[in-house]
């Protein structure tokens, strides 16, 4: 009886290992395949976009959702990942909340790009936030993931609508996946110029009901001393301040950033 036990303990155990080296081949492949921006390809290095999604957890039998998702930098890497599922959406601005030209102008370059690529990305199918920061959907998802938003959603005040409804579009048990520009601790204010102190957002998301689960250093940058003019947009890949001091920025690369995940 013992021996019997064991027995289906190591089958489960080495089905379990197969199944998730099976998935981390897939998500090497979806970052890998060949449709995505060169100059997207370029940000990996700081991005880790393998050890990033294998940390959250996802799988393809999921119902995933990615809020805001800007240019679609990660849309590439996860619509492909996705494709053929029915189970990719994103959710994005019904009416701007700010910079309405700029994210107008984002939303609608992001529309039309994955349209005319879908036969390379696969469907991305769209929910929308409406002026109460609410997302609009009937849909019940097992990952929501978003990245490098919060900052924006705490600067207009409206990080608690936004989070209570990404917890109301959990399923009981799902996850959610943030990455964010990190702030020092000792910092005087809680978030500011791009940057959020991680103990803060930690705590401030657990008090829109979800549990913290852990964290990663995966995203995180050392060199990023944070006490720049323009703020985190002054590191690549938008270098605010244009030619000036561009090489050191370069070497310094992209922000640091916490990566965390909390479960509902």
């Amino acid at each position: 009886m013992i021996k019997t036990v064991i027995l289906i303990f190591i089958i489960t155990f080495l089905s379990s290992l197969k199944a998730d080296e099976n998935n981390k081949e897939l998500i090497e492949s979806a970052i890998q395949n060949q449709f995505r921006k060169k100059e997207n390809i370029s940000r990996d290095i700081f991005r880790n976009p393998l050890e990033t999604l294998m940390f959250f957890g996802i799988r393809r039998d999921m119902k995933i959702l990615e809020v805001v998702p800007g240019r679609g930098w990660y849309t590439e890497i996860l619509a492909n990942y996705m494709k053929n599922t029915d189970n990719f959406y994103v959710a994005k601005y019904n009416e701007p909340p700010f910079a309405v030209e700029i994210i107008n102008k984002i939303q609608n370059e992001f529309d039309t790009y994955f349209s005319e690529n879908e036969k390379n990305f696969g469907s991305v199918q769209q929910v929308f936030i409406n002026d109460r920061f609410e997302i609009e959907s009937d849909r019940k998802f097992d990952m929501i993931l978003t990245f490098r938003n919060s900052h924006n959603w705490l600067g207009i005040e409206k990080g608690e609508q936004i989070y209570r409804s990404i917890y109301k579009n959990l399923k009981k048990g799902g996850i959610l996946g943030v990455v964010q520009h990190r702030a020092n601790e000792t910092m005087e204010s809680n978030f500011g110029k791009g940057y959020v102190k991680e103990s803060f957002l930690i705590k401030f998301i657990e008090e829109q009901g979800f549990k913290f689960v852990e964290k990663s250093e995966i995203n995180s940058n050392p060199k990023d001393l944070k006490n720049y003019e323009k703020g985190v947009w002054t590191l690549p890949p938008t270098f605010r301040l244009g030619e000036k001091d561009k090489s050191k920025f370069i070497e310094i690369g992209e922000s640091d950033r916490m990566t965390l995940k909390f479960k509902k």
